[in-house]
């Protein structure tokens, strides 16, 4: 059986299956962004924790994927066998480039449009929220876009322990060794990393603020 007659004939599952990741991989998204966002504002406001956060992040991301989904099952309140998992252990993944990018684009701001907005009687937080994050927001984005991307690719792993997605397809096609079964898994996955790759890239153009 051919990839395309496969996926004609198990379109609806293949369709649950998606939204279902795509699920997985917004709330994980989401909450890496209300995480890593205040987090990299953070380091830009307090430089000594720079070396322990971001070197967390670090750590997290040299974990192979399926290893630390078996870290996190014995825990107690995250772990277990299910999407919970699977969610926490993407967002882990997502908050170093979210961290690093916000504190790269935050400290990048030039220093003279700080003192400029201080002269003209801004406070620390206005120029926080009216002129750091909008000149930084490019470069967050940035950030974002590889979070969204690593949860595309990393949440296919997430059926290896009951987080259902399209990795259900993935590895029930290497079980049986069926190629078009494994295709029914992974187009729609590189499908959704391309779309939401190219749809945060349009949004970070139009936040650009240099063009």
């Amino acid at each position: 059986m051919s990839f395309f007659e496969y996926l004609a004939l198990n379109r609806a599952e293949v369709l649950s299956s998606t939204l279902e990741h795509v699920w997985l991989v917004a709330v994980s998204s989401g909450l890496a962004i209300a995480i890593g966002v205040p987090a990299g504002i953070l380091l830009t406001r307090r430089p000594r924790l720079r070396a322990p956060i971001l070197g967390f992040a670090n750590v997290v991301q040299t974990i192979p994927s399926l290893a630390l989904f078996g870290f996190l099952i014995p825990l107690p309140f995250i772990g277990g066998i299910g999407a919970r998992t699977a969610i926490v252990a993407l967002v882990l993944y997502g908050l170093l480039p979210l961290i690093r990018n916000t504190y790269t684009g935050i400290t990048s701001v030039d220093p003279a449009v700080r003192e400029a907005a201080h002269g003209m009687g801004m406070t620390d937080a206005q120029v926080l929220w009216l002129v750091e994050l909008r000149l930084a927001a490019p470069v967050i984005l940035a950030g974002v876009r590889i979070a969204v991307v690593l949860g595309v690719g990393i949440g296919t792993i997430a059926a290896a322990i009951g987080g259902g997605g399209l990795g259900e397809f993935i590895f029930r096609g290497v079980a049986m060794v069926n190629s078009a079964v494994i295709l029914a898994g992974a187009v729609p996955a590189a499908l959704l990393a391309l779309i939401a790759d190219g749809g945060l890239h349009l949004l970070e153009r139009r936040l650009d603020w240099r063009r």
